[in-house]
């Protein structure tokens, strides 16, 4: 589980213009549709053709919980794509993005300093520049890790540092125990 991908990944659902089809033979004629053949559906989802065509033709409706949450996923990821590409063009160029979380933060700084991890609740609204770090650095399939040490990076300039206004001595944040995040575009 991803947690930064799949925050990223719901703040850009948050832009959709129309709800994903919710039920089980909706979902498989719009992926049917997308791919353009049963076998290719039947191939993704590691199911067999004739189940597929079951669904479509509304045979089958209560998918098991495992196939279910595959088809829920691989909707999701092809709903609304241009809808999906503009939320991210508009936070990486002028909107910037929303951070929400609750986590164990602490920073490395010069000696005398109170640099000991504590848990804290931000909610910071990172510049244009650190919204498309993440979305890119997303798309190229970075790691969770990655993501992270791009969302410290922001908190460091934004929140610590407010822009180079203050603690410019400061050296790196440390994101960790992570309860909660939750972006926003």
């Amino acid at each position: 589980m991803s947690v930064f991908g799949d925050g990223l990944d719901a703040a850009v659902h948050k832009a959709f213009t129309r709800p994903a089809p919710k039920s089980a033979p909706a979902q498989m004629r719009y992926l049917v549709k997308q791919l353009k053949s049963t076998r290719a559906v039947a191939q993704m989802l590691r199911i067999s053709q004739r189940t597929v065509e079951r669904y479509v033709k509304d045979q089958i409706k209560k998918p098991r919980p495992d196939l279910a949450a595959r088809l829920e996923a691989e909707v999701k990821k092809r709903w609304q794509p241009q809808i999906r590409a503009k939320a991210r063009q508009k936070a990486a160029t002028t909107d910037g993005i929303v951070i929400d979380t609750r986590a164990r933060i602490g920073y490395t700084a010069p000696i005398g300093t109170t640099d000991e991890d504590r848990l804290r609740h931000l909610t910071v609204a990172l510049p244009p520049r650190y919204a498309a770090r993440l979305f890119n650095a997303q798309e190229q399939g970075a790691s969770d890790q990655q993501l992270q040490q791009i969302a410290a990076e922001a908190l460091k300039e934004v929140y610590f540092q407010d822009s180079g206004r203050r603690a410019g001595q400061l050296e790196e944040v440390r994101l960790t125990d992570i309860e909660h995040l939750e972006f926003d575009l």
